[in-house]
Parts: structure tokens; sequence; C-alpha cells
């Protein structure tokens, strides 16, 4: 081998020496950290002369040169000999596009080893850089060439008098124009080249005085991208740059930055302007002045605010909001530059507002003002003889009060607004002023004709509420009990919306409930309402109770994050509940009309929430405290904890007897509250509770009971700990089911518990989920229970509000629903291959149940197998099928147009004949399938945009509005 290595290397024939130069080379790349430095030494001074030979040659020679500035053991001056060999003997722009990047990778590898040996070229070493990047075109090399470049700058390489030529060989680039071949395998974007050169031009303030004229050429430019990519290097040079860099460009780069916002119509633009004009401002406001300088930051905010500011006296006119969002963003860039501002823009604006009295005028101006409201809050609590703000108090108030009490819906939004920002800057309401805020919230709440302010102001008042709990639970709380308990409240309807001043009464009580000391005073005026409620007979009693409980469930919600106020709620509202629900079972067992509202479906629904979240943020000891009276409650018939327990006869749920049905249904309650607990709180007498529970889902009468029954075991056993005990409470329910679903009267309640028991095992992977999931793919055949065991399956899939989700600590493990669509829709698919006529819509409703609540890029992977099957179920006149599978359609249009295109003349014809459907919803999914056929690719789509346009003309004459629509985009796309 050494023999032949030395005939080529002695060879007259360039190819023949380069051919072993290369071997040589590959061989010092797998090995080169095994040599020794004299090894080393001797390579280097070969490979430096060898640089001398024909050019044929030279791509090895940097290949093996390479492989060297790898070494460790590489002697003190041998880099700099290199590099400098390098420079003197190579012209890099003649060579290939890969022994160019081995040159860049040369010069990479010395620069991170023997940085001071480099350094110790002086400028002569960014000379010789300069001329081996000068006309580097490929993207490869310039992403390696731009980071050497960025190196040299921060790491304090001598640039001496090559700035500007450094400078021009890296600008020449600037903007990037790249647009990457298709399948391109580098990877490389448009985005990378323009971060990379953004971050070398933005290195040192060294290029201000050639890159700022450069960005201001560019900003003048027609092209857009030139502009964007402009704006965003000025916005980062800024970072860097002082007032020196500046001062002679700021005229120049206002003038552009004014002329695209006050012209432009494109969104980007504006927004990176206004980015630009903030940086600029807050680079001019760290700079350090000396007493004898000049204040550029002075001058540059005098400059924008004699072009801008007489431009907010015309609220009606196109720059009007130009000239406010140049004047708020050079405002937001620092405390020096807002207090410059504002001491100019606010007093106007105020006057304006008084001057103009159309509402719509006044509106564009509150705008204005609160945009530099807004920007106070970036500086927090300011000191007064400071503060421009604090010295327009007065009238800043009274023009925001001015505009609650306008007749204009939409200056009372912006108003509402502006008052809650007042609200949050600390020290800047008096306290009559903040009385005052607080009536005109009341006013706007429960006398404002139109919803948005009635609602907007509530949001107002639970904003504000946390900052002002004194206030609020003083002043607006007794007035919406008294609204709520006197007869008005119950007599008069709101406006043109049919909500009852009741309604809103209940809707501000929970909005401003966002304080513990405030909760401490609406919790008890909402359940006193409820009570009176309960006790009343009227039919609207249900509908009232439910808004009552909406209430309940907000204050819950917005209690939870507080220990304090969610163990308040928890422990006055759970018993009050459960004691007024006690009561009213109690009435109905001894035929008492009094509080049978209670007990209807709607109520208890309500309900089931306002426990549910009132328990799930409890600590455990706390919950372990809760639960230790609940349960007795339902098992023992224990009342001893409940407020007013003087019942008229005993609590037993669980027991048989006709009588105790209204008892029954109140397991609903002890669902919402069990199911909710920490999976670490161990409920007492749970076996005992369990067999109760699985008896009643089994033979109650009573779906709303089976089916919350059903639910409450299903919950109890995904958190059940694994052991024999668990084994036997599932063998037991097994038992139950397998001879209800076989025959009797009560095969639907069974189906109910196998659903709800198969998710609670689906969900913590239990082994017993395949037999149970088998037993229910088995009933798919069943012509009576075969289509609800098919939406079961959606069951199964889905989010249950009310158990078995994470929010109430249930056991759910990640992908279940990958896990479960692996190893069942094999067994759907094989189930409908085999089933007669009659039941084979079964197995394609189940399909796409679980199919829809796929992760779509999952349904993506498996869609070449599966989408035979879902054409063939959009052909089922079962019009659940139809809309499951049209949704589960819809985004794979989007994410799989290749796949869907060898399919496209069996999809339109299918979409085309369901937007004839009688059912409003299928039409409208159709119609937004066919619609989502226009992103596959056009060739695929011309030879039917013709019949598409045609077909879609008469879903354009709809009876239906929703149709229509869906219809005109659709067929306005083909």
């Amino acid at each position: 081998l050494l023999s032949w290595l030395r005939f080529c290397l002695e060879n007259t024939d360039p190819r023949t020496r380069g051919r072993g130069i290369q071997l040589l080379s590959q061989v010092l790349l797998q090995c080169y950290s095994l040599l020794q430095e004299k090894e080393v030494l001797h390579l280097v001074l070969f490979y430096e002369s060898r640089l001398q030979d024909h050019h044929l040659v030279i791509p090895s020679v940097l290949q093996g040169l390479r492989a060297l500035s790898m070494c460790e053991v590489l002697s003190p001056g041998l880099a700099v000999s290199v590099l400098k060999a390098i420079f003197r003997e190579v012209h890099v722009q003649s060579l290939m596009q890969l022994d160019r990047h081995t040159v860049y990778s040369i010069i990479t590898n010395f620069m991170s080893t023997r940085e001071e040996e480099l350094k110790g070229l002086g400028a002569d070493f960014t000379f010789g850089f300069i001329q081996v990047m000068d006309g580097e075109k490929d993207p490869r090399n310039l992403l390696v060439a731009f980071q050497i470049v960025r190196d040299l700058i921060a790491k304090d390489y001598a640039l001496g008098p090559f700035v500007e030529e450094l400078f021009e060989v890296t600008s020449c680039y600037f903007p990037v124009d790249f647009t990457p071949p298709p399948n391109d395998p580098h990877g490389i974007q448009r985005e990378d080249l323009i971060l990379s050169l953004r971050a070398v031009l933005a290195s040192t303030p060294q290029f201000a005085e050639f890159l700022l004229p450069l960005l201001i050429e560019k900003l003048d430019s027609e092209l857009q991208s030139a502009k964007l990519d402009s704006l965003q290097t000025l916005t980062a040079c800024c970072a860097i740059y002082g007032q020196k860099e500046l001062q002679e460009f700021l005229p120049s780069l206002w003038s552009s930055l004014r002329r695209e916002v006050f012209q432009t119509a494109s969104e980007k633009i504006e927004t990176e302007c206004l980015a630009a004009l903030h940086a600029l401002s807050a680079c001019l406001s760290r700079s350090v002045l000396s007493s004898d300088s000049e204040d550029l930051l002075d001058s540059f905010l005098s400059s924008i605010l004699q072009d801008c500011r007489h431009h907010l006296c015309e609220p009606d006119m196109k720059l009007v909001w130009p000239s406010a969002k140049l004047l708020q963003a050079a405002a937001g860039a620092s405390l020096r530059t807002y207090h410059r501002i504002t001491r100019s823009v606010l007093p106007l604006l105020l006057e304006q507002y008084t001057k103009h009295t159309q509402s719509s005028q006044r509106r564009t101006i509150l705008e204005m003002l609160l945009g530099f409201l807004e920007l106070q809050q970036k500086w927090g609590h300011v000191e007064e003889d400071e503060s421009t703000l604090l010295s327009l108090q007065t009238p800043v108030c009274s023009v925001v009060f001015s505009a609650l009490t306008d007749s204009s819906v939409q200056l009372q939004l912006v108003g509402i607004k502006a008052l809650t920002l007042l609200g949050s800057l600390q020290g800047f309401l008096s306290s009559s002023d903040l009385e005052l805020v607080v009536d005109h919230l009341i006013r706007l709440t429960l006398h404002e004709e139109d919803s948005q302010s009635s609602e907007a102001a509530m949001e107002a008042a639970g904003s504000l509420a946390p900052t002002y709990p004194k206030v609020f639970s003083g002043r607006m709380v007794p007035r919406l009990a008294e609204e709520l308990q006197s007869g008005r409240a119950e007599r008069e309807e709101s406006y043109h919306n049919h909500r009852s001043l009741q309604q809103r009464c209940l809707q501000a009580l929970a909005a401003v409930s966002t304080h513990t000391s405030i909760v401490r005073e609406t919790v008890p005026v909402l359940l006193q309402h409820l009570q009176k409620v309960q006790k009343g007979t009227e039919a609207r009693n249900t509908q009232d109770m439910v808004s009552v409980c909406q209430s309940l469930h907000r204050v819950a919600l917005q209690c939870q994050q507080d220990a304090e106020g969610c163990w308040y709620f928890h422990q006055t509202v759970v018993p009050c509940l459960l004691a007024m629900a006690v009561q009213a079972a109690m009435q109905e067992s001894t035929h008492t009309l009094l509080g049978k509202a209670l007990l209807e479906e709607e109520v208890l629904a309500a309900m089931i929430p306002v426990i549910s979240a009132a328990t799930t943020h409890l600590s455990s000891e706390l919950a372990a405290q809760s639960v230790s009276h609940v349960v007795p409650l339902f098992l023992d018939g224990e009342v001893s904890f409940l407020p007013q327990n003087s019942f008229p006869c005993s609590f037993q749920p669980f027991r048989d007897g006709e009588c105790l049905e209204a008892q029954r249904r109140l397991v609903a309650l002890l669902m919402a509250f069990v199911c909710s607990l920490p999976r670490d709180v161990a409920i007492p007498q749970q076996e005992w509770l369990l067999r109760e529970l699985l008896a009643l889902s089994c033979s109650c009468n009573c779906p709303f009971t089976a089916t919350t029954a059903a639910k409450c075991f299903a919950g109890l056993v995904n958190k059940h700990p694994a052991g024999q005990q668990l084994d036997e409470i599932l063998q037991l329910a097994v038992n139950r089911m397998e001879p209800g679903l076989a025959e009797g009267p009560r095969r639907m309640q069974a189906l109910t518990l196998l659903l709800w028991v198969t998710k609670a095992l689906v969900l913590r992977y239990h082994p017993l989920s395949s037999c149970l999931t088998d037993k229910l793919l088995g009933l798919l055949s069943d012509t009576e229970l075969g289509p609800a065991a098919a939406d079961g399956f959606s069951l199964l899939m889905a989010e249950s509000p009310d158990v078995l989700h994470k929010g109430c600590h249930a056991d759910v493990r990640i992908m279940f629903r990958q896990r479960f669509f692996t190893d069942n829709v094999p067994k759907l698919v094989q189930g409908f291959h085999g089933a007669g006529p009659d039941v084979k819509a079964n197995y394609l409703k189940g399909l796409s149940h679980v199919l829809n609540h796929l992760p779509k890029p999952v349904l993506v992977t498996e869609l070449p197998t599966l989408l035979s099957l879902l054409l063939e179920a959009l052909s089922c006149s079962d019009r659940v099928v139809q809309l499951s599978t049209l949704s589960c359609l819809h985004p794979l249009l989007l994410e799989a147009p290749q796949i869907m295109s060898l399919h496209v003349d069996t999809l339109v014809t299918k979409f085309l004949n369901l937007t004839s459907s009688p059912t409003m919803a299928v039409r409208i999914a159709a119609l937004r399938c066919a619609h989502a056929l226009t992103s596959l690719p056009t060739t695929v789509l011309l030879p039917y945009k013709g019949r598409v346009i045609r077909a879609l003309a008469k879903p354009l004459d709809d009876k239906k509005r929703l149709v229509r629509k869906e219809a005109v985009a659709a067929r306005g796309e083909w």
C-alpha cells in the first residue's frame, strides 16, 4: 500500500497524484486523533506544499488539511501557516461547492481551537477571509460563512482598515433573494439565510455608517420583502447602537417610517415600522447624555409630535390612526418617552373629546386615549410630580364617565375598557371616583338595553373587584342583592333579548365574585335566592334554578385558585345544595308539590358542575374531611351535617320502593362529589357504595338515575387501586351485566353500565377493558341494541364533561385513543365485512366515531387502509353515520391531499349527493367537504369543475341561511 501511495504521489500525472493524496486524506479523516505531534508537523508541511500543485489535486489536499485542523496536537504556529498558505495559494471561489465548504470548515476549526494564534495575524486574517468569501453564492456555504463573520466580530478579532470591505462582502446578499428548490435535501430555507445575515449586519456598531444608508435605500424600494427585511434589521441594530451611530440618519429614518405607516396597505409593514420606531426611541433613551451634547431623543420626539400631533384633531380622517400608532410606538419605548409624548398628547385628546360631539368621533378619540393609558401600565406606580396622567385625573375621569352614559353602545364599550384600565392604575381613582365607578357598572349591568354593554360591565366589575374588594362588597353586592330580592327582579323583563333582570343580577353576582371577601357576601345571596325559588310553584322555576346554579358554578371556578375561598365555597354551598335536594326529595316522597322543580333532570344536571368544581381543587386533607360526611349521608342517611336538617322522613336513596324514586335521583349529586375527589382520598365504605351503585344502575326504571349510578360506579372504578378488591367488584359487575344484556326489560340500562365501565377501564389501560370492548363489538350485530352500541364508541373516545376526565383526577393514560384504535379498528372492519346488511351501518357508525376522535396525524397514516370504508359509510342512510364520516373526512382533505386525490371521483359524487340531504347538518358538512376538495391539486380538480359548479347552484337557494352561506363559499372557491 505504501509503495503504491509513493508511486502515486511522485507520479507526473496530476490525476494519479490526486488519487494518491485523496487516499491519504481519507485515511487521515478516519485516524487524525491518533497522530503524534511530529507526524502532524510533517503532514502539514507536505500538504502546504501540495497547495501549489495542479488544480485537480487541490480538493484532496483541502480534505487532508481539514483532517489535520481537527488534531489536538497541532504545533503552535501551524494553524497560521496553513491559513496563510490557503489565502496565498488557493483561489477559493473557483473551487466546487464542496471544496469551498471544506475551506470554511478549516477556518471554523482553527477559530474554535487556535483563537489566540489567529488573532496574532491581526487584520491580515480578516482580509484573507474576505478574499475567501468574496463571491460566494451557495446557501450551504453562506450559512457557514455568515457564522464565521459573526465570530470574527463577537470574539473581537482585529478588523483594522477592512471594516467596510467586510461589510460589503456580506451586505451584498441583502435583502436575501433565495427560493429553495423543490424537494431540497438540505432543507435550507430563505428564513435561515435572512436570520443568519441579519445577525451579521446587526452585530457591530462599526457597520452603522454603511448599513443605515442601505436600509433607508431598501425602505424606499417597491419590494415588500425588502422593506420588511430592512425594518426587522433596523430593529435588531437598535439593540446595540447608540446616539453616535444614529444621529446622522435619524431624519431620513423617521421620514421613511412615517411614509410607510401613512401610506402602506400592508399590515405587516405597518407592524414592523412601529416596532422599528419603538426600537429607535428605546435606543436613544438608553444613551447617557453629556453636559454639552445635543438631546437627540428630545429632538427626535419633537419631530414625531410635529408630524403626527395635528392629525389627532381630525378623528374622521384616515391619518388619525396611523399618527396615533406612531406616537404610541414611540411613547412605549421608555418612561422618558412616555412622559414627553403624553405631556403633549393627552391634554389635546381630552380637549378634542369635549370639542367633538358625534359618538363615532368620540369613540375614536377615546380609543386613542385608551392606547396611551395602557402604556402607563408598563411602568407601574409613578410619582405624582412625574406623571402627566395624575395631573389630568379629573378630566380623564370626566371623559370616561361621559362615555359610559352615551347612547352609543360602541362608545360605552370603549368607556368600560378605559374604566377597567384606570382602576388598575394604583392610586389613580379617588374614593369618590370608585363609588361612581361602581354605580356606573351597576347601571350598565342591570339597566343597559344592549347585552354587550351589560356583559362588558360585568367583566369589568370582575376585573376591578380583587383590587377594591371593600368597595364592591360594600356597594355593588348589596345593590344587586336588593334588586334580586325585590319584586322588580321578578316582574321586570330586560329589553330586546328577553333576558330577565333577575338573570342579570345572578350573572353580575357571579362575575364580581373574584375575591374571597366578596365571595363570602355573594354566595349567601345566591343560596338564599335558590331557596326562595325552590319554594315557588311557577312553571319557570326550573329555568330560574338553572340560572342560579350557573352563577354558582362560575363562582366555584373563580375560587379554585384560592385555597381559602375554595374551602369556604365548598363547605357553604355543597351542604346547602344537598340539604335542599334531600328536602325536595322527601317532599316528593310525601306527595308535596313544593320544591319539585329541584328534582328535574335539568336542575340536577346544573347542580353537578357546581359540586364538582367546588371539590376538584380541595386539598386531600379537606376533601377527606368532607367525604366523611357526604358518603354516610347516602349510605346511612346521616343528615346531621346538613343545615336545616329536620326532615319529615329518613333519607334512604339505595333502598327499594317506588316512593323513594325521588331520593334515588340524588345519586347524581353523589356522583358529582365522589368522582371529583383527588385520587389519594380514601372513600369510607367504598366497597359497599360500589355494590349499591352497581345494583341501582341495573335495577332502576328511571334512565336518568340508572345512568348517573353507572357513571358514578365507573368514576370510582377508574380511580380504585389495582388489586383483588377491584377484580372482585369488576367480576360482580360483569356478572350483573351479562344476563341484563342477554334479555329482559332493562337491556338498555345494562348497555349503559357496560359503556361507562368499559370507558373507565380503557382510560387506565386495565386488562379487562379488551374483554368488555369485545362484548360491545358483539352487540353491534344486535338489531335492538346495535345502534346504541355503535353510538357508545363515541362515548368511549370523547371527553366526558362531568366524570372520567383529568380535571376530576381520573386515571387517564396518554395516547389511550391511539391504543384503542390499534386494538379495535381491525375488529370493526372484520365485523363489517361479515355482518348482515341490516346491521352493517352499526359497524360503520362505530368506526366513524372512533376515527372522528382520533388525532389527525395518526388518522392520516392509517388513511389508505380505511378510506374505502369511509366512502362506503357516506352511502349509509343513517344521518349520524353520514355526519360523523363527513366531519372525519374534512380535515383529511386538507392534510392528506395526495391520498385523497386518488379517490376524487367518488368523493365528488358522494359530497354532491349529500348536499341534497333532508338533514341540514349533513348538507352543511357536505358543502364544507366540497369546499375542502379545492385543496387537492388543481390538475386533479379541473375535470370536475363545471359539474361541481352546476351542482352547487341548487343549495344557493336552500331555505336555511347557514346552508346558503356554506354553498356560496364552496361554489366561489370552485
